[in-house]
């Protein structure tokens, strides 16, 4: 499985609007290689490091082809909606979360890098868009894109190849992830398989077993 990095993005932290307070969302493509340490890619930041960036949100992937629902949803974002636009690092065509699973490893030019949790969309997304509920409609869809935690730093470009090298949960995509977390009638015991994925962020394997105790406790 591979599939070719088509643009790289990094961006400064400036004002969103209207409000006014700080984000990383926009983002310009860069030409040439950049060096990706533990913390991301040199030159980009986060407005909001509680929520975007840290070790295990080091690099974020999105699927261009994922615009066009955006698109067909919303059609005055047309001259709008493409690669960079919702703040991503990477963006690729033939790779989606149907394909990626929690966990997998890839090798990205010198760089080696984990995938570790999906995006959880956030209001920012509207806003970019001037879509109203645009982040629900992300999420409810799925096309959320993904993180990856850095395993071995190094420099990476457009035109690069992403190659997968491990696969440790091949039953975890993506996609089932987010099926899993987000069904009506949750089974527990899932929730702590999840829980116990290598790879997953430690916060997500926290909430996975709290939610189990708690759907246990509670008989759901």
């Amino acid at each position: 499985m591979s599939t070719t990095i088509d643009q790289l993005f990094i961006g400064r932290v400036q004002p969103i609007l209207p409000e006014g307070g700080p984000t990383g969302i926009y983002k310009a493509a860069v030409a040439g290689r950049v060096m990706l340490t533990p913390t991301g890619l040199q030159g980009d930041e986060q407005g909001d490091l509680r929520h975007h960036g840290g070790p295990h949100k080091a690099l974020h992937h999105y699927p261009v082809e994922h615009y066009a629902l955006l698109v067909q949803e919303w059609p005055h974002c047309a001259g709008l909606a493409g690669a960079g636009v919702l703040g991503e690092n990477i963006s690729t065509r033939g790779l989606t979360e149907h394909e990626v699973c929690i966990g997998d490893i890839y090798r990205i030019g010198e760089a080696r890098v984990q995938v570790s949790q999906p995006r959880s969309p956030c209001w920012k997304i509207d806003h970019r868009l001037n879509a109203d509920k645009a982040s629900r409609f992300v999420e409810a869809a799925g096309i959320t894109g993904w993180y990856y935690r850095v395993l071995t730093p190094g420099t990476i470009a457009a035109g690069d190849r992403i190659e997968l090298e491990e696969r440790p949960n091949p039953w975890l995509s993506l996609a089932h992830y987010w099926d899993s977390i987000t069904a009506h009638r949750p089974d527990p015991a899932l929730f702590r398989r999840i829980a116990e994925a290598p790879g997953l962020a430690p916060d997500k394997a926290e909430r996975c077993r709290e939610r189990a105790a708690w759907l246990e406790k509670n008989g759901a």
